[in-house]
């Protein structure tokens, strides 16, 4: 079926690249909080477990769009205030930042759970092997726990990207020229909702599509030197 894109080709193909860029950014920034709070939730310190576990029961009980309006529009104050003491009062929190921001955390939070699980399967044994060879606590965790812990919780992490990839669409509420938001600027404009919207959706398909095949990469070479077990 050809669609006729009434010269708003470019404007999708440049929402295409600001999703990626989008899902990319945040992806990044929410392993980092993921990997943080599994820490936290298997600390010995009880401190830190209970920061885990406000952090990720906090975050999952909002919604995702919640969190992008909170952070876009509850942060005006807090950085008014920050460029006003550098000398920009001017300075203001960008759709993409808040987006990013607000998709992180959120994946953050499930990403701690995931990690967690991936922590607590491997066996204790490879700890104490570790200290047995004489290897410092820190070695044994770059070394030993997370390799493992990375090819365990591949799997979840890579359901969480295709679940975070359609939330981008979310950012468009604040502006955000991202796919959907083009989509919606294109069905004002030409009044074939339908068209365009079907566009969107195969945008997404086409992306999903490429993410699961990088996926499927990413999950063979974790598994080299692995033997799965018969079924």
């Amino acid at each position: 079926m050809n669609f006729d894109l009434h010269g708003f080709g470019p404007a999708l193909w440049a929402g295409t690249l600001m999703t990626i860029q989008l899902a990319v950014a945040s992806v990044a920034c929410g392993l980092v909080l993921g990997l943080l709070g599994a820490l936290a939730k298997t600390s010995r310190s009880r401190i830190l477990r209970l920061l885990g576990d406000t952090y990720s029961t906090l975050v999952r009980g909002v919604p995702e769009l919640l969190w992008v309006l909170l952070i876009f529009y509850g942060s005006v104050g807090a950085v008014q205030a920050v460029g006003e003491a550098i000398g920009k009062p001017q300075l203001e929190l960008s759709p993409f930042a808040a987006g990013v921001l607000a998709l992180a955390l959120c994946f953050g939070a499930y990403a701690t759970e995931v990690f967690r699980g991936a922590v607590l399967a491997i066996p204790r044994g490879h700890r104490e092997a570790g200290l047995a060879l004489g290897m410092s606590r820190r070695r044994i965790f770059w070394r030993l726990v997370l390799p493992q812990m990375w090819r365990i919780a591949l799997p979840g992490l890579g359901n969480l990207f295709m679940i975070l990839m359609k939330d981008t669409a979310l950012v468009s509420v604040v502006g955000l020229n991202e796919v959907m938001r083009q989509t919606q600027v294109a069905v004002t404009s030409t009044k074939q909702p339908f068209t365009f919207f079907m566009v969107a959706a195969a945008i997404y398909l086409g992306l999903t599509v490429i993410s699961m095949l990088a996926l499927h990469v990413f999950e063979k070479r974790a598994n080299r030197g692995f033997v799965r077990s018969a079924a």
